[in-house]
């Protein structure tokens, strides 16, 4: 339905529960290199449970490498707290690229000025950031709620 990206994350915990989600929408999970961990971590695959195997994913060895792959007039949405474009003013369509940078340094800066249009951020008070599964959770439950409307 939805394709999920994480451009090079950090925590397997966090990758092994974002790859339930993803299963539990049809959605396909993209992994960008360098991961910080090993895909057979015992970590991820234990956050994934025993749905870590049927998890629709594709591993990537750049963030371009995906993109090129990719037809032309697919959209892409990279989440940051450096917009002020919440992402519930965004009509998402089916097959949209939903991107998320690591834990800890999130998008590189010079991905989010390159595509500084197409740049969202799940509105916070009181905090920096969110755990990078929860807010995944946020961005891919609306458009999910949104396609099913």
């Amino acid at each position: 339905m939805f394709n999920v990206v994480l451009v090079e994350p950090e925590i397997p915990p966090n990758t092994g529960n974002i790859g339930r989600l993803c299963l539990a929408t049809r959605s396909t999970l993209h992994l960008v290199k360098p991961l910080g961990f090993s895909l057979n971590d015992r970590q991820l695959k234990r956050a994934g449970l025993d749905y870590w195997n049927e998890v629709p994913l594709q591993l990537w060895d750049s963030f371009n490498a995906l993109q090129r792959a990719q037809p032309i007039g697919t959209r892409y949405f990279f989440l940051t707290t450096k917009s002020r474009r919440p992402y519930y003013s965004v009509k998402f369509h089916e097959n949209d690229f939903l991107v998320f940078g690591r834990e800890t340094k999130g998008l590189p800066h010079k991905l989010l000025a390159a595509n500084i249009d197409n740049c969202i951020t799940i509105p916070m008070h009181g905090t920096r950031s969110l755990n990078l599964a929860t807010a995944v959770a946020i961005v891919l439950f609306e458009a999910v709620r949104q396609r099913q409307a």
